[in-house]
């Protein structure tokens, strides 16, 4: 009977370390959006307009995104006094500034399907994360930079790469003393880069109308810096006319 008992105590004692992961992490995500608001206030916001620069091998592009409740969504930035936009999603249809022909091009149905997906996460991904479908998972504890986090592992609702159906997984490190998020990496599934992990860092946290935002984010291969963004102001429930938006179907 010993035997038994013993696997019995190790299954319940399984079970009762689990269930204690699993809450650590919800803990940690109730923590983090408390912090950065209180969950009330953020699923009252209707949009968000950031206003910036992005900072690339010493030069600066001044620029704006725009995200709203709906879904709709635009990045624009001015490069040698020409407005370059990018992801703009009208709720349909996903197109982009082409950098050779200054023209706008639609994206792939695929590549449109997958950023309808994204446009849940409006505006923060841990945001209502149960109702969405998605989980966390802890990772246990890394220090990153010199500062100890928690490593929390979300899964999403499946992207569509290559037409084959792929995780859409997130890893974030929350600082441990903040309850803040200070870096996250997804792994890239196509391009060159396939494998490698593209990192993004934030710092620089301010305050606006009660909520909190990073205000300088890095976004890295690697080791190989891509970009980093520097906001100058942060717009809640901005004011936004639904052209912005539109294709413009004469450049096709």
């Amino acid at each position: 009977m010993k035997p038994l008992k013993f696997l019995w105590a190790l299954a319940i004692l399984a079970i009762s370390t689990s269930a204690a992961i699993a809450q650590d992490a919800e803990q940690i995500i109730d923590n983090y959006l408390e912090t950065i608001g209180g969950v009330d206030n953020w699923n009252k916001l209707t949009g968000i307009k950031f206003i910036g620069k992005g900072i690339q091998q010493g030069q600066e592009f001044p620029g704006y995104m725009i995200m709203l409740k709906d879904g709709r969504q635009i990045q624009a930035y001015d490069i040698q006094g020409k407005t370059m936009k990018d992801n703009v999603f009208d709720g349909n249809t996903l197109w982009s500034t082409n950098f050779q022909n200054l023209k706008a091009e639609k994206a792939s149905s695929e590549q449109t399907n997958n950023f309808k997906l994204d446009a849940n996460d409006f505006p923060d991904p841990f945001l209502n994360y149960k109702e969405k479908g998605y989980t966390l998972e802890l990772l246990g504890s890394e220090t990153i930079d010199g500062v100890e986090t928690h490593k929390i592992k979300l899964t999403k609702e499946p992207h569509t790469v290559d037409g084959q159906k792929v995780d859409d997984v997130v890893f974030y490190y929350f600082d441990t003393d903040s309850n803040v998020p200070i870096a996250m990496e997804v792994e890239l599934k196509s391009g060159p880069a396939k494998g490698q992990m593209y990192r993004t860092t934030m710092s620089d946290y301010q305050e606006v109308e009660g909520l909190y935002f990073a205000f300088t984010t890095t976004e890295s291969i690697g080791q190989q810096e891509i970009i980093t963004i520097a906001l100058d102001a942060v717009e809640l429930n901005p004011t936004v006319e639904d052209a912005l938006f539109t294709f413009p179907e004469n450049e096709e």
